[in-house]
């Protein structure tokens, strides 16, 4: 893995034939969200069907949880380490072209025209089996699957924070959205102490999201 944390290093994975076509399902929906919505819904059925441990994550997740009903990215999973060519061999016997970008924490696949990145790190920390014993059991536009927990997502959004990359204006209404299903004291617990974090949580408070850390006795 990267920075040297002492993790196992990346799987061996083989980029599937570039001809190779996504399985027959009728025409593309009619918009960008139902898209998404729709490749998400394939992979992870595949993904189901083949018995693999895994966690929907990103912006799906946060529209499993409640959030926006408008979808811009592409779609995104959580898979262990250890299974990660397993997983892309399910993803190949599927009919899906399965693409090893240059990053050394995900592969990557398509469907319905829309990208799903198959992620074995978040935040420079290796997929877990707590973290994916955590997920909820949550319908994503009527198909059931496991979803990261809301707190996790706040965890990795506030990680992810760093000098070059500081848009808390993305992240703010996700903290909005999901206030109510985090623990808060959790996100401090794991990700408070780093300074970028820090001044989000510190936002959060001035804009009366969250309510202020309790004083100790």
């Amino acid at each position: 893995m990267r920075n040297g944390q002492g993790a196992a290093s990346a799987p061996e994975l083989r980029a599937a034939d570039p001809e190779a076509e996504p399985p027959a399902s009728g025409q593309l929906p009619p918009d960008r969200t139902q898209a998404i919505l729709e490749a998400t819904k394939q992979v992870g059925a595949i993904l189901k069907r083949a018995g693999h441990k895994f966690a929907l994550a990103g912006s799906v997740a946060v529209y499993a949880h409640g959030g926006s009903g408008r979808l811009r990215h592409d779609a995104d999973f959580c898979v262990l380490p250890e299974e990660a060519e397993a997983v892309a061999g399910s993803l190949r016997s599927a009919g899906l072209t399965v693409r090893v970008p240059p990053e050394d924490w995900l592969v990557k696949t398509s469907c319905f025209g829309q990208d799903v990145d198959i992620i074995f790190e978040l935040a420079h920390q290796p997929v877990t089996v707590d973290l994916l014993a955590r997920a909820e059991e949550l319908s994503v536009d009527s198909v059931h699957m496991p979803v990261l927990s809301a707190t996790d997502l706040l965890v990795n959004l506030n990680t992810a924070f760093s000098e070059h990359h500081c848009d808390f204006g993305a992240v703010l209404p996700v903290a909005r959205t999901l206030r109510e299903k985090v623990d808060w004291g959790e996100v401090r617990r794991r990700c408070g102490d780093e300074p970028m974090p820090a001044a989000f949580l510190f936002l959060l408070e001035r804009l009366n999201v969250i309510d202020p850390p309790q004083e100790q006795p």
